[in-house]
């Protein structure tokens, strides 16, 4: 049994299972997983680079965890978007459970986040999201106009 964290989009963080990174790719609903690990390389997270329109929203709980066990800053940490797996790996490379140790050093790593790495995460996650709506405001088509009616009136009593 591999216990991995499944960190969705509202900000919630599920313990969940999974056999084999099909698995993992079900639970983020990709085509193409990605991973990324951590500086200690005991935590990788798996994610889709490129997600559908409704899953562009930054992954704030999984970025911050990405920040919290690299040697990333605030500045350069990739904003993870949709549904973001953390899982480990063996020897082998192959997909492993998380142990409640990983889990315990996973939540002391991301309290120990500094308020002003927060502050900057927060401001690059908000000027993406403008962004990500100017875009979208940009891509919408434009209200058609349609011609005026004219009508025609027929003079009375002639």
């Amino acid at each position: 049994m591999n216990t991995v964290l499944y960190a969705a989009t509202n900000g919630a963080i599920y313990e969940t299972r999974a056999y084999s990174k099909a698995d993992i790719d079900q639970l983020v609903q990709s085509q193409g997983l990605q991973a990324l690990t951590s500086f200690d390389r005991q935590f990788d997270f798996w994610f889709s680079p490129s997600t559908s329109r409704c899953q562009r929203r930054v992954n704030r709980s999984a970025t911050e965890l990405l920040l919290a066990t690299t040697t990333l800053t605030a500045k350069t940490v990739p904003l993870l978007r949709g549904s973001v797996v953390i899982a480990t790996h063996d020897a082998d490379g192959d997909l492993d459970g998380l142990s409640w140790q990983q889990l315990d050093l996973l939540a002391m790593k991301n309290r120990s986040l500094h308020a002003r790495d927060l502050r900057i995460l927060e401001r690059r996650i908000v000027r993406d999201e403008r962004r990500q709506r100017r875009i979208a405001h940009a891509a919408r088509p434009a209200a058609t106009v349609s011609a005026p009616r004219v009508e025609t009136r027929t003079p009375v009593g002639s």
